[in-house]
């Protein structure tokens, strides 16, 4: 059985490029993004890791903790590191996990058959700050992902718990949101003060400061 939204997400210790951690120790307090590429010293990874690296000042920013794992050893992941920021321009700053018994990797349902069963799909986790499971993505191993887009989610998920809100098909931060359902337009009104109803249930409001 996979992990859904709004599970714990499973606790483990691992060897990292930064040492050993406890997971849930790791990122106490913290939002982290979690993700799976399928081996180092490939094409796509390194371009995602990368990306991730040059992204780290806006994850920091929000309060969120990246790492990576493979099913490669740390020996490769150390070795490899200087390719990341070779590709990049900016050092790896965040750990990797070295999983070769995949124990981890089968733990989140990272490794698909049908995809190949020696190493992981590319699998991304957002978990918040009480450890749940607030987003999961799985890309084929012949597409990189878009790291700026998992940005883009957790600022959606940071700003929805905090109102009863919800985020439009391609929103980004700074445009308007929709009201929830649950709450009627008299009361949103009193709460927003600007709310736009085009439909009964699809009301209008400028993102709320927070």
């Amino acid at each position: 059985m996979g992990l859904h939204l709004g599970d714990i997400a499973p606790n483990f210790t691992a060897v990292t490029t930064d040492g050993e951690i406890d997971f849930h120790a790791w990122k106490e307090g913290k939002w982290a993004v979690f993700f799976s590429h399928p081996a180092d010293y490939t094409p796509v990874c390194t371009t995602e890791l990368s990306a991730t690296a040059k992204l780290n000042d806006e994850f920091v920013a929000r309060g969120v903790k990246t790492i990576a794992i493979s099913v490669d050893p740390i020996e490769d992941h150390h070795a490899w590191a200087s390719d990341i920021g070779d590709v990049g321009g900016t050092d790896l700053n965040f750990p990797i996990i070295a999983d070769p018994d995949k124990t981890i990797s089968h733990l989140y349902d990272m490794i698909h058959p049908g995809e190949g069963d020696t190493s992981s799909v590319r699998s991304v986790f957002i978990i918040d700050p009480n450890n749940k499971i607030r987003l999961t993505l799985t890309y084929p191993k012949s597409v990189g992902r878009n790291f700026n887009e998992i940005l883009r989610v957790v600022d959606a998920l940071q700003l929805t718990d905090t109102a009863p809100i919800s985020t439009p098909a391609d929103w980004t931060p700074g445009d308007r949101v929709i009201v929830s359902p649950a709450m009627s337009t008299e009361d949103a009104r009193a709460r927003f003060g600007d709310v736009e109803e085009v439909k009964p249930y699809l009301r209008w409001t400028p993102q709320p400061k927070v």
